[in-house]
């Protein structure tokens, strides 16, 4: 489990047969462009534009279907907020489509399905995004909905307080699975209280402190077009593109009373999470027949240089699905699990290293030591030259596939944008990856691996698992 959680609001009910056909077109349409997208995802043309009031966009330009995406990100986050309204940005997001000066929250949804279109909106533990998805032929009536969630929200009273029991309601709910147990305790221990380790909804406590005023007030410090940046993929000229983003976007300009909050002060982020100073254990007893066990630390920013390093060293360990050393060692060889995974969240900020896994509660300790076991195999010698080519050929062979519809490339030229991989990260990434050496390997596992210093949470049944006095091996440090 990330150590932020994604919500995602889609204004669309199909409740209209009408609408039913238009849906149906549009997904028959995105269906047959994806190899045709896929084709010439190393070739994309990106056109940057600044308007007057200072957005930024990017557009790649696709005539092959009359579709247009769109993708506005808002660096707006749990980076922004202060602890004791903890989920203030996720609520900000959510209620942007639940009533304008001019449009109730059923108005929106019926309107955007009317049209066979949809509008996203997310927030994560970095951003938020507000995505529309619409055919060319609908494109300013899909702008104008766009724009009125956009700029006018209306922040109904009776709207926010039913928003705040459905968020209360989500969560208690959720705390019913030991997976989001485990992955919500991981993360407050390895972040404590930097933003990443809590929750971006909030907690039920948080949830209940926000108030009208403080979306308001996060609504026009962040939600202001230099603070964002927007990206427009499909059937547009960039002359159509400049005149619709004028019309619908260009009186968008920051209140003159306001400025951008920046990650300091109290209650906000002050740069990345400290590494835990030794080994914590967390155990939590339920009655349950498996136990999930999620062990790491912290990690690594998507910025960092090494990134792609990682990123390789991970696809060995554990990122790798069958072909990795923990699911051959753990599922294959001792056949104690499943499934069991790796990965590193690059986030904004350096983010965690997560091993997770579930397991019968008598088997946790010999998977824990398993785990120790490859993780310090890792840091101590060099890959094999077939693991390497392995790794490498998964990575580059599987990257087209993230840019195989209209909706992926604006999502991805947003991001990019965020994390400052520049206009050319997707013809540069292939060398990214096969330039690594198996000395590169060996050199970020020693770096960002661990077998001292780290966190264990394990979710099950403590007495059958026998973890109380549980000892892990110790390795080099």
């Amino acid at each position: 489990m990330k150590p932020v959680s994604y919500q995602h609001t889609t204004l669309n009910n199909h409740k209209k047969l009408p609408a039913v056909y238009r849906l149906l077109t549009f997904f028959l349409l995105l269906v047959t462009g994806c190899c045709l997208l896929a084709a010439d995802v190393y070739a994309l043309d990106i056109k940057r534009v600044t308007f007057p009031n200072n957005l930024k966009t990017l557009q790649v330009e696709r005539h092959n279907l009359p579709v247009v995406m769109m993708t506005l990100l808002i660096k707006a986050s749990p980076l922004n907020e202060p602890s004791d309204k903890a989920g203030v940005a996720h609520l900000t997001s959510k209620m942007l489509s639940q009533g304008t000066a001019k449009r109730k929250a059923p108005d929106i949804s019926e309107e955007i399905e009317f049209l066979g279109a949809s509008i996203d909106i997310a927030t994560n533990g970095d951003y938020t995004t507000l995505s529309l998805s619409v055919l060319k032929k609908d494109i300013e009536k899909g702008l104008d909905i766009f724009s009125d969630v956009l700029l006018n929200p209306s922040f109904p009273e009776n709207e926010i307080a039913r928003e705040k029991e459905l968020l209360k309601g989500s969560l208690r709910q959720m705390e019913q699975e030991p997976t989001f147990v485990a992955g919500k305790t991981f993360s407050r221990e390895v972040f404590g209280t930097h933003p990443y380790g809590r929750l971006v909804e909030g907690t039920l406590e948080t949830i209940d402190a926000i108030k009208r005023d403080d979306l308001l007030s996060f609504y026009r410090e962040h939600y202001v077009p230099d603070n964002a940046v927007m990206s427009i993929v499909g059937d547009l000229t960039p002359a159509e593109m400049k005149s619709l983003v004028n019309k619908y976007l260009g009186k968008w300009n920051r209140p003159k009373d306001t400025t951008v909050q920046k990650q300091e002060g109290k209650g906000l982020s002050q740069g990345p999470a400290a590494a835990p100073e030794k080994t914590r254990v967390v155990l939590i007893d339920k009655e349950l027949t498996q136990a999930t066990i999620m062990f790491g630390h912290d990690g690594i920013s998507r910025e960092d240089p090494d990134y792609y390093a990682v990123s390789v060293m991970n696809y060995v360990l554990g990122g790798g699905g069958f072909a990795s050393r923990l699911m051959t060692s753990v599922r294959d060889e001792m056949g104690l699990a499943y499934s069991i995974f790796s990965s590193f969240t690059g986030n904004k900020e350096p983010g965690q290293f997560e091993v997770q896994v579930q397991t019968k509660n008598e088997s946790a300790a010999t998977v824990i030591s398993e785990i120790l076991r490859q993780v310090d195999r890792m840091r101590t010698g060099p890959i094999t030259d077939s693991e390497l080519k392995d790794a490498k050929a998964y990575l580059t062979g599987s990257f087209p596939r993230r840019f195989e519809t209209s909706r992926r490339i604006a999502d991805f030229l947003t991001a990019a944008e965020f994390y400052n991989l520049g206009d050319n990260y997707i013809e540069k990434y292939p060398d990214y990856i096969n330039k690594i050496t198996r000395e590169d390997i060996l050199r970020v596992a020693k770096k960002y691996l661990r077998t001292d210093k780290y966190i264990l949470v394990v979710v099950g049944n403590q007495k059958k698992a026998g973890l109380t006095d549980f000892k892990p091996p110790e390795y080099v440090k």
